[in-house]
């Protein structure tokens, strides 16, 4: 990437800062030109694929296994590359974090992770892995002005998140930034969907969906088949169970289907999540969460076409 194309990406994004009478947009005068909460659900749409094709690629696995990592399946590299920016945390920190996995399943994956690669090393390997996937993925669109501006203005979204009570979002931005243009894209969708995921989190303990019921609840709509959910480690009593209690509080049907109070629950998990994930396009201004949004589909459509990303999605993508 040229100091050329870079320097043009700097003044794209500095130009959505102003309005047409040259004042500036961010948090001051957010008042007067609001992102609308479905905004943060469409750029979490078009984010989350370019973050989440990371846990599915053979360039990451390739470098997980350079490391010592099992890659057998994917999840002998998603849990120590999602979890490095922790530092070297144990399996009940990783379990808290991560939430909706059964915690024997994260303490097989984690509690010996550290003693196979430190977690500056995975962060490193998850680092060399992305510039491959997505080289590979974007060809001669990784060196072009587009995507330089698109990482800009993400960058700005990532930088503006308030990350207190968000262990993963708080991790992810504490990193250094990497010089290339494409990587500083792929790290600004991963502090924000790390940022949403966390207060994702938070909706969910407001609606008092434990781990296991929070899966049970989305499948129960429709959001994902439950073998899908079910990858996440949890065992059939444990699922049974969830459900009976989620059934005793009128919310699944006798056939495992959400009742229109579990509907309107899961509803409002989603509108709340959309809520507490606005700070970061409300500071970016509406101008530029446009713009984003705009400048992300060429990339959006080139990781979904590389047929690497599950048909479904245990996170409800194109389904809330």
């Amino acid at each position: 990437m040229s100091e050329n194309h870079e320097h043009q990406a700097a003044e794209k994004a500095d130009h959505y800062e102003r309005d047409e009478r040259g004042e500036r947009f961010g948090r001051q005068d957010a008042r007067g030109e609001q992102v609308a909460p479905a905004q943060a659900r469409r750029l979490w749409h078009l984010l989350e694929p370019l973050h989440a094709v990371v846990y599915y690629a053979p360039e990451v696995f390739e470098e997980a296994g350079a490391l010592g990592y099992s890659t057998e399946e994917r999840w002998g590299s998603y849990f120590p590359f999602r979890a490095a920016p922790l530092g070297p945390v144990s399996a009940e920190a990783v379990t808290s974090a991560f939430y909706s996995f059964q915690p024997g399943m994260v303490a097989r994956y984690v509690e010996d992770a550290w003693k196979v690669a430190t977690p500056e090393a995975a962060l490193a390997a998850r680092r060399r892995g992305v510039d491959r996937l997505y080289r590979k993925l974007f060809g001669d669109l990784v060196d072009g002005p587009e995507l330089a501006e698109a990482a800009a203005l993400a960058r700005r979204a990532a930088a503006a998140t308030v990350t207190a009570g968000r262990p993963l979002a708080s991790a992810n931005a504490a990193l250094e930034w990497p010089s290339e243009p494409h990587l500083q894209l792929w790290q600004a969708a991963t502090v924000l969907r790390e940022h949403r995921g966390d207060g994702h989190l938070a909706a969910l303990l407001i609606a008092g969906l434990d781990p296991v019921e929070a899966l049970v609840s989305f499948a129960a709509t429709g959001a994902a088949s439950v073998e899908r959910f079910r990858s996440r480690g949890w065992t059939r009593e444990e699922w049974a169970a969830a459900g009976e209690r989620l059934a005793a509080r009128g919310l699944l049907e006798p056939d495992g289907t959400a009742t229109e109070a579990g509907r309107d629950l899961r509803s409002r998990v989603e509108d709340d999540t959309d809520r507490l994930a606005l700070g970061p396009w409300q500071a970016l201004g509406p101008h530029r969460t446009e713009r984003l949004a705009a400048l992300l589909g060429d990339y959006w459509v080139a990781v979904l076409g590389s047929g690497l990303l599950p048909s479904e999605s245990t996170l409800g993508i194109g389904r809330v």
